[in-house]
C-alpha cells in the first residue's frame, strides 16, 4: 500500500515510496528523543540523562566475574560494561545504540561504531575491509579528504581506486573489477547536492558478491534519508555536523548491520580511533533535538532555495527540493526533506572579477558566520574557491567544477523570514 506524507518542506503531500520504517516502529522525532525503546535498559543511577563514564579502565569483582565477561566477548556479546577505554564506554554506546535506532528503525537489528571525527569513520572503515590488492569505486563529488586519502594513502598499500562521474551508473557498473570491494558514494553531495539512486546502486552491488556498499549521508540525517533501508550496507556520518548539531563537538559515525559492525569494532581497537565520553554525552544531547533542528533547516532551505532562484543577481541554484536540480526526481522519491545546505552561483556583472563580486555578496550577510562546516544551530556561509580550494587557480578549480561565484549556504534554525531578508539586502549589495 502506499502511503502519502506531509512533506517536510510545508509543500503538501507526496508518494512515500522511501520504504519506511516498519509499521510498529516510532517516529524520527520519538526515536531521537529515546532511541530504540523496545526493550529499552534501566537507565544508570536512575538518571534521566545519560552519565558521562570518565574512566580509562574497569575492574571486576574476582575472576570468575572476568571469565565471564571474556566468555561474553568472545562469542560476539556486548555486555553492559568493559574492561578497558579502548575497547568500549557506557556513555559512548549509548549514543550509539540511539544512532543505530535512528538509521535502522528500534526494531531492526543494526549497530553503530562511533569515532573521534567523521574523517576517521571514513578510513577506519575503508582500511578495516580493505585489502591490499583490491579496488574501490568512487563517485567524483565525494568529499575531497575522502578522495585524497583514496588516491594517495590506499595507493601505498596497494588499492586502487576509479572515480566515476556522479549519476552514471552505467560507468560504475563498468568500473567494476574482479578485486573490487567497495562502492562509495555521498548523498547529497558536497557542493553540488547531488543525490544517489540507492536502490540502483544497492542492486548494482548485489551483482558482485563480495561488493558492499558505502554512503556518507551526512548532509541528509537519518531525518531525511535512511540509506540502510534501500539495501546500501554502511552509512557514515560526520556526527561534528547534524547529529551534534551546535558546532562544539567533533565525531564521526558508521552504522550498518550487527554483524559487520562488531567487525569494525575489532579493528577499531587495533587502530585506537575511539571517542571520548564527554563526547559522546554532546552528542548524545544534541541527537535529542534532531529531528525538530534538521525539519526546521529543511523549510528554511527550501524557502531561500526558491528565492534565490527566482533573483536576477542569482545565476544557479542547486538545491534537490528544486525541479531544476538534476537529481529532483530520485530526491522527491527517497528523501522525506532535503536537507539545509544550499549551493548557488552569483551571476557575474562585466568587467569584474567573480571572486570580488562574490565577496561582496558574502561580506554583506549579516546573519551566518564565515565558517567552513554545516548542520549547527548558526548558519554559515562560505566561498568555495577561498575556503576549501584557496591554493588553486581558477583554471584548477574549474577542472573539478568549483567556480569563483560559488556559494555554499549552510542554513541553521534561526527565523525563515530572517534568513531571505538578509539574502534580499546583501545581494541588493552587489
Amino acid at each position: 500500500m502506499t502511503a502519502t506524507i506531509v512533506s517536510s518542506n510545508g509543500s503538501g503531500t507526496k508518494e512515500n515510496g522511501k520504504r519506511p520504517y516498519p509499521p510498529n516502529n516510532h517516529d524520527i522525532h520519538t526515536l531521537s528523543v529515546h532511541g530504540k525503546i523496545e526493550g529499552r535498559e534501566a537507565q544508570a543511577y536512575h538518571a534521566l540523562a545519560t552519565p558521562i563514564v570518565q574512566t580509562a579502565t574497569y575492574t571486576f569483582t574476582d575472576t570468575a566475574d572476568l571469565c565471564n565477561f571474556m566468555e561474553a566477548k568472545m562469542w560476539g556479546g556486548l555486555k553492559d560494561r568493559g574492561e578497558y577505554g579502548r575497547y568500549d564506554n557506557p556513555t559512548v554506546r549509548s549514543a550509539e545504540k540511539r544512532i543505530a535506532a535512528l538509521e535502522g528503525g528500534d526494531t531492526r537489528q543494526y549497530d553503530a561504531l562511533l569515532f573521534p571525527t567523521g574523517m576517521t569513520a571514513v578510513t577506519n572503515t575503508l582500511l578495516s575491509i580493505l585489502p591490499s590488492g583490491s579496488h574501490i569505486v568512487m563517485t567524483d563529488d565525494c568529499y575531497r579528504k575522502t578522495r585524497q586519502f583514496a588516491n594517495t594513502f590506499l595507493a601505498r598499500l596497494g588499492i586502487e581506486t576509479t572515480t566515476v562521474p556522479m549519476g552514471d551508473y552505467e560507468a560504475l557498473e563498468a568500473a567494476i573489477r574482479p578485486n573490487t570491494r567497495i562502492i562509495l558514494s555521498e548523498s547529497p553531495t558536497n557542493p553540488y547536492l547531488r543525490v544517489a539512486d540507492l536502490e540502483r546502486l544497492a542492486q548494482i552491488a548485489r551483482q558482485h558478491r563480495r561488493v558492499k556498499t558505502i554512503i556518507d549521508a551526512t548532509f541528509a540525517t537519518p531525518v531525511n534519508v535512511r540509506p540502510l533501508t534501500y539495501g546500501i550496507d554502511l552509512v557514515i556520518h560526520s556526527g561534528t555536523k547534524y547529529l551534534s548539531g551546535h558546532n562544539d563537538v567533533m565525531a564521526g559515525v558508521v552504522i550498518g548491520e550487527t554483524g559487520l559492525i562488531h567487525a569494525l569494532r575489532q579493528s577499531q581497537g587495533m587502530l585506537g580511533g575511539v571517542l571520548d565520553p564527554h563526547a559522546a554525552f554532546l552528542l548524545e544531547r544534541g541527537l535529542k533535538t534532531l529531528a525538530l533542528r534538521v525539519r526546521q533547516q529543511n523549510a528554511t532551505a527550501q524557502a531561500a532555495a526558491e528565492f534565490l532562484e527566482a533573483h536576477p543577481h542569482v545565476e544557479r541554484v542547486w538545491y534537490p527540493g528544486l525541479p531544476s536540480h538534476p537529481d529532483h526526481t530520485i530526491a522527491r522519491a527517497q528523501m522525506d526533506g532535503f536537507g539545509g545546505v544550499i549551493s548557488f552561483e552569483i551571476a557575474p556583472i562585466p568587467g569584474e572579477d567573480p571572486l570580488d563580486t562574490t565577496a561582496r555578496f558574502i561580506d554583506a550577510m549579516t546573519i551566518p558566520y564565515i565558517a567552513p562546516s554545516l548542520g549547527g544551530i548558526e548558519s554559515l556561509i562560505e566561498m568555495p574557491a577561498l575556503m576549501s580550494f584557496y591554493e588553486l587557480s581558477t583554471e584548477e578549480r574549474l577542472s573539478i567544477g568549483i567556480k569563483n561565484n560559488l556559494v555554499r549556504f549552510a542554513i541553521g534554525i534561526e527565523d525563515t523570514d530572517d534568513i531571505l531578508a538578509d539574502l534580499e539586502q546583501a545581494l541588493a549589495r552587489i
